[in-house]
């Protein structure tokens, strides 16, 4: 079976100014080696993989490394760099914005810019920045922002403030781990109880949210907030997407399927930063998985990206 016309929402862009500035600071993607990117190897590997489009972002650590007008500076020059890609490439090539949190101002004054000027198709965070996570008060502003606009937020791990483990890289475990702990903030913050109209698609399956929900939402009425009901805290946690890079295995696909709402599992490939080796190991489980229901593959591939972003409607 194969799938040529996929969306994937989880593939990401290098612009050079972003890999120098990350040299200069002598950093990588938490221990992960920054690889080569171009629009053509791109598309390359988009036709080898039934690929239609893919909806381009910048990945860990972001654009802030650690002082805000370098921060603003570093996110308008990535979103100008995506935007150009994305003009020269309209039907292959979309692109979220970065933005420079934890700098508020700066990110809302960048997410006005991409999405008024540059057409970025949504915003992409990081799941902590400098160890604030995304529930965090001082963000409510940009959320508010976001709602009010229906924004698509694709949220992408980074590595938590911790030490990394001996010998292993953040993206083989910790971002599972954050990608997690920063939506279970978002919950009990009420970031999306409040704002309803915001589209937030999780990295790497949700890391473990779709296995360990009935724990978070049984735990929290008795130990975090009486006033809530555990029906409450699964109705949240259900407002997520979530995409299959690196997450399409014959044990976290049936967790994913039984957990998301229709329509809210949207195809990920994680190249170049996955190689597109991996991609095929990964496609390979999704594209032979035995329990979908009429129509969840071509869901998956496409059609709930499509809603998401209708300008990549057919």
């Amino acid at each position: 079976m194969s799938f040529p016309a996929r969306i994937d929402v989880h593939q990401h862009i290098v612009p050079p100014v972003w890999a120098q500035v990350l040299d200069a600071h002598g950093m990588d993607s938490g221990g992960w080696a920054i690889p080569a990117w171009s629009a053509g190897d791109a598309i390359t590997m988009m036709d080898q993989q039934g690929i239609a489009t893919g909806v381009l972002s910048v990945t860990a650590p972001g654009v802030h490394l650690g002082d805000d007008a370098e921060a603003r500076t570093l996110a308008r020059a990535v979103n100008e760099y995506g935007a150009e890609m994305a003009k020269d490439h309209p039907d292959r090539i979309g692109s979220f914005a970065s933005v420079p949190l934890p700098d508020v101002d700066g990110a809302l004054e960048e997410a006005t810019y991409a999405l008024d000027t540059l057409g970025a198709d949504g915003v992409v965070l990081m799941s902590n920045a400098h160890g604030r996570y995304l529930g965090d008060a001082d963000s409510e502003p940009l959320w508010a922002e976001l709602d009010r606009r229906h924004t698509v937020v694709f949220i992408h791990p980074g590595q938590p403030p911790m030490p990394l483990l001996p010998g292993t890289p953040a993206p083989l475990a910790d971002y599972v781990f954050d990608t997690t702990r920063t939506a279970l903030n978002m919950v009990l913050n009420g970031v999306m109880s409040r704002y309803l109209n915001l589209k937030v698609i999780l990295s790497h399956g949700g890391g473990f949210l779709p296995y360990a929900a009935y724990r978070f939402s049984g735990l929290t009425p008795a130990v975090i907030d009486p006033n809530r009901t555990a029906e409450d805290v699964i109705g949240d946690l259900k407002r997520f997407y979530f995409d299959t890079a690196l997450s399409a295995s014959p044990s976290a696909l049936p967790a994913l399927l039984a957990f998301a709402e229709p329509g809210h599992v949207l195809y990920g490939s994680d190249w170049p930063f996955a190689p597109q080796d991996v991609g095929t190991y990964y496609n390979h489980f999704l594209e032979t998985y035995p329990g979908f229901a009429p129509g969840q593959a071509e869901a998956i591939n496409r059609g709930s990206a499509e809603a998401l972003f209708p300008r990549l409607a057919r």
